[in-house]
C-alpha cells in the first residue's frame, strides 16, 4: 500500500463544531465556577479582561526567541491556573482543567461527529493503515471532546498542538507524527478542511493531502484546491476511503 498512515485534522474534518469565546455566556459561567471554587472577580467582564491579559503574556513567553513564532502553540491551561492565583486562590492542575472545560462547554453551540466518521476510520484501520490525529487545538478542551465523541477509542495516535508546542502549518508537526509512526512522508496522507494549515502544511513536509471543503472551512478557502491529491465537497468519507484504498 502507498499510504501506510493517514493523518487527520479534527474540527471541520471529523467533528462539526461551532464555538464563540466572545459571547457573554461562557464568561458568566466561568465567573460563577471560579467564584464557587475560591477565585473572586468583580464580574464576568473583569474576569475576561484578566484572562485576556494573562493569555497575552502566556503567548508572548512561549513565542519569545522562536524562529517561527507563528507556529508556536502555547498551552492555555496555565492561564486558568493563573486566573485562580490572580483571584486569590490556589488551583491544582485538575481544578484548572475543570474550569477550562466549564468554559469550553459554555462556548460550544454545535458539537457532533460528521456522519460516518467512525466507520471510515475503522475501515482504514481494518485495511492495515494507521489513523493519526494532528490537530491545532488546546488539549484541555480537546481531550474531553475526543472522549465524548468516542474518537479516543478509534484513533491510533493523537497529537495536539498545545501538547506539542507547535501548530500546523509547521512541517515539524507533521514530521513529528510520522516519526512516531516510523514512516516517511511518501507513505502518508493528510486529510483536512483548511488549505493553509492542512494541505499546504502537509505539502511542505512532503505529504500528499485530501482536502474536504466543509461548512467550517475558512471562508476564503476554495471549493477545489489544485495542490491537493483530491478535493471533496463536504465530509465525503466514501470517496476518501475509495481513494485511500486504491493507492
Amino acid at each position: 500500500m502507498r499510504y501506510e498512515v493517514v493523518l487527520f485534522d479534527l474540527y471541520g474534518t471529523l467533528i462539526d463544531i461551532h464555538t464563540d469565546e466572545q459571547a457573554t455566556k461562557p464568561w458568566q459561567e466561568l465567573w460563577e465556577f471560579l467564584d464557587a471554587t475560591g477565585a473572586h472577580y468583580d464580574d464576568a467582564a473583569h474576569l475576561k479582561a484578566s484572562f485576556d491579559q494573562l493569555n497575552a503574556v502566556n503567548v508572548q513567553e512561549a513565542r519569545k526567541g522562536a524562529q517561527h513564532p507563528e507556529w508556536v502553540e502555547p498551552d492555555v491551561l496555565p492561564v486558568f491556573q493563573r486566573l485562580y492565583a490572580a483571584g486569590g486562590a490556589v488551583a491544582s492542575e485538575r481544578l484548572a482543567a475543570n474550569a477550562a472545560w466549564v468554559f469550553r462547554q459554555a462556548c460550544t453551540s454545535t458539537f457532533r461527529l460528521y456522519p460516518g466518521a467512525v466507520d471510515m476510520l475503522n475501515a482504514l484501520k481494518q485495511s492495515g493503515r494507521h489513523v493519526v490525529l494532528v490537530s491545532n487545538a488546546q488539549a484541555c478542551y480537546t481531550r474531553p471532546e475526543l472522549v465524548k465523541s468516542g474518537l479516543t477509542k478509534v484513533l491510533d495516535r493523537i497529537l495536539i498542538s498545545s501538547e506539542e508546542g507547535i501548530r500546523k502549518p509547521s512541517p515539524l508537526f507533521f514530521l513529528r507524527a510520522l516519526e512516531r509512526e516510523l514512516t516517511t512522508p511518501d507513505h502518508a496522507l493528510m486529510v483536512g478542511n483548511e488549505v493553509q494549515c492542512d494541505i499546504q502544511g502537509a505539502a511542505s513536509a512532503g505529504i500528499d493531502g485530501v482536502y474536504l471543503h466543509t461548512a467550517i472551512s475558512r471562508q476564503d478557502d476554495p471549493a477545489v484546491f489544485p495542490q491537493a491529491a483530491l478535493s471533496l465537497e463536504g465530509a465525503d468519507y466514501a470517496a476518501l476511503t475509495k481513494f485511500v484504498l486504491s493507492e
